[in-house]
């Protein structure tokens, strides 16, 4: 419905003024639709803004006769409202299974995120990258894309030699139920207070870096093993906070399989290629003053050299690429884009997110300070047991555990994604988990309880008559979530999700609080019970997209 409305006035308003393109939006308290494009028509027509919007408004009431739609100018702005068919079939579209899920796309989609280094378990840090990157796959997969989901797992970096050196030579055995990707933090942190104490180490290191390059069966075996052994500790995590790859992708096999060197030669034919030793390329035309280093004087590759390698075939095998990357990587990601428009190939588009942190401070694996996801969800997972228990008591404790599970992973993941990912975030522990304010749990809540009215109500035949503001108010609401889906996809800003689920919530509350449901009776009762069984399935769908589980009690 939202979707047919919008189009129906965006054609009227191209119509009446012969614009391309019309500045349409949601009109907020005072409309549902709203355009201020007579501030734009001002200066080619010579007149006040509110002429125009006067003037537009009787023409636009005569295109949209017979559609329901009203039309008002406010001053310089044209506002729109929808009429009660548009409620009633907004609801009615709500109670469908799969609602929001869009129309089947051919568009081919590559999304890429996580991809941290194996040298330790995932800490707070990178779990941001984890958890924008996996609610953006759910809301390509709802707007009906194609997707693929990849983890670009770096086996051939300085920090695999280096915990590879620490195996061979300072084997620290794994303590009992230590997970392995923490195993692998103490070995590389070892291997690092060894290297700092013996400077002739670094050769060693540097000697295993050219192996693996040149395709030393026996390096590549402890490469891989080392970098496999981190890696299941990693899937144990993202299976913990419900984050899920199609494909993990090896850094090495762009070398094993010659797609490196490939595009190395394509490089080295680039007016913009510098050979000094090392082969580099000049990207001041896209504004940057240092040298983009692909080959290193050893002969030896750098990383940037397979990710361009791998984002070749990205651009070779997809219609769009995604990259989610943290602040750190803003530099090299932009001169990747850069250098793949220069080999005439497609580039990434790329979602920066800054860092989110603890209270505690900073986090460095290397130094071997850091608060690791394990902890962190470990943590929340507790004191969501304890929230829970004080509210639940009569329930079992296994009841109430699975609860909690779910109340943290909400806690977490709501947290991390509510925020623009351009925006820098700490981790609010009594936020996260408070159910009475903008928090993942809150909006659980909401929909454990729609379930329980529902529950509560039992069978009843669906109706349609709404009349009260609080009903209108929940339908259009419910009525925005493919739209916002849509924009999701468009824009990579999956905290727009977060903040329309809270919104709903929200919403849904406050007619709970304004218009009784249960002690209704007859045709409105029906209508509400309808209202709100549409809320709960809007609600459930919005949980889920944002990866969170929308269970039933609380």
């Amino acid at each position: 419905m939202y979707f047919n409305t919008y189009r129906q006035i965006e054609a009227a308003l191209k119509a009446c003024t012969g614009e391309e393109t019309v500045d349409l939006g949601e009109g907020g308290e005072h409309a549902d639709f709203a355009t201020p494009i007579a501030f734009s028509l001002a200066k080619k027509q010579r007149k006040a803004p509110a002429a125009i919007a006067a003037g537009l408004a009787e023409d636009l009431r005569e295109r949209l006769a017979g559609t329901g739609i009203t039309v008002e100018a406010a001053g310089p702005y044209v506002n729109f409202q929808v009429s009660g068919e548009y409620v009633r079939d907004a609801v009615a579209a709500a109670l469908e299974p799969g609602f929001g899920r869009l129309p089947e796309r051919g568009e081919r989609v590559i999304l890429e995120h996580t991809s941290a280094n194996p040298n330790g378990p995932l800490h707070v840090g990178h779990i941001r990258n984890s958890i924008i990157g996996d609610t953006l796959a759910r809301a390509f997969r709802k707007a009906g894309y194609p997707l693929e989901v990849h983890y670009y797992v770096n086996d051939m970096g300085r920090q695999i030699a280096i915990v590879s050196w620490g195996f061979s030579h300072n084997p620290l055995p794994a303590e009992e139920g230590e997970k392995s990707d923490h195993h692998i933090a103490r070995v590389y942190v070892a291997a690092n207070r060894a290297i700092e104490a013996d400077e002739t180490i670094t050769a060693e290191v540097d000697r295993l870096m050219q192996q693996i390059e040149a395709g030393d069966p026996e390096t590549r075996k402890n490469f891989r093993e080392v970098v496999s052994h981190c890696l299941d500790g990693f899937k144990v995590t993202m299976k913990n906070l419900n984050v899920a790859h199609d494909r993990f992708v090896w850094e090495s096999d762009f070398v094993r399989n010659g797609d490196m060197e490939r595009v190395i030669a394509k490089i080295e034919r680039l007016p913009q290629a510098k050979h000094d030793g090392t082969l580099s390329i000049d990207l001041t035309e896209c504004g940057f003053e240092k040298d983009y280093v692909i080959r290193r004087s050893d002969g030896t590759s750098v990383y940037a050299a397979r990710d361009l390698a791998y984002h070749t075939w990205k651009s070779r095998n997809f219609d769009r690429a995604i990259d989610v990357l943290g602040a750190d990587h803003k530099l090299i990601g932009s001169q990747l884009q850069c250098t793949m428009r220069l080999l005439g190939e497609r580039a990434p588009e790329i979602v920066i997110f800054e860092f989110v942190s603890l209270p505690e401070g900073s986090m460095s694996t290397r130094a071997g300070k850091f608060v690791s996801a394990d902890e962190l969800i470990a943590e929340v997972t507790n004191k969501a047991f304890a929230e829970v228990s004080e509210r639940r008591p009569e329930l079992p404790e296994e009841e109430r555990e699975g609860i909690a599970r779910a109340v943290a992973l909400a806690a977490v993941r709501y947290d991390i994604v509510k925020i623009s990912p351009e925006k820098s975030t700490v981790f609010d522990w009594n936020e996260a988990l408070d159910f009475e304010r903008q928090s993942g749990p809150y909006v659980q809540y909401s929909h454990a309880r729609a379930c329980s009215i529902l529950e509560k109500a039992g069978a009843f035949e669906r109706a349609f008559v709404f009349s009260d503001p609080h009903e209108i108010a929940l339908a259009k609401q419910i009525a925005r979530f493919p739209a916002v889906i849509d924009r999701v996809v468009r824009e990579l800003r999956p905290h727009l999700l977060a903040a329309y689920a809270r919104e709903l919530a929200d919403q849904f509350n406050t007619f709970y609080r304004y218009v009784p449901v249960l002690k209704s009776e007859g045709e409105t009762l029906q209508s509400r019970l309808t209202l709100v069984a549409a809320a709960q399935n809007t609600l459930k769908e919005a949980l889920e997209t944002l990866g969170i589980d929308a269970i039933r009690t609380m």
